[in-house]
């Protein structure tokens, strides 16, 4: 479905609450005067609250599992609004909450 491209500045969240950054965005492409990140770059997760009781540990990586099907940076499937990603360990998924609205992909 089309939605907004993720940007550096977008506010994506892991189910517990942590915020979450493309480790490493495109430098090429901007919008809103930020990269934008693409389905090759995990994010990285920082403040997860999970303290699991004996499990596998808080949330510390994403990787993006759907992504835009017709809208490619360098080759790369961009990241929208609605795309989908797993947090490791907790195979969470990561939440985006808030992007730019300008630039539409699909």
């Amino acid at each position: 479905m089309p939605g907004p491209l993720l940007h550096l500045g977008a506010t994506v969240l892991c189910s517990h609450g942590g915020q979450a950054m493309p480790s490493a965005p495109n430098p090429r492409v901007l919008v809103s005067g930020q990269p934008v990140a693409t389905m090759a770059a995990p994010y990285m997760v920082a403040g997860c609250a999970f303290v699991p009781p004996a499990g596998n540990g808080p949330c510390i990586t994403a990787q993006w599992v759907v992504a835009a099907t017709r809208v490619l940076i360098a080759g790369q499937p961009a990241v929208l609004l609605d795309s989908q990603a797993l947090c490791v360990p907790t195979g969470t998924p990561l939440l985006p909450v808030l992007s730019q609205t300008r630039v539409i992909g699909s």
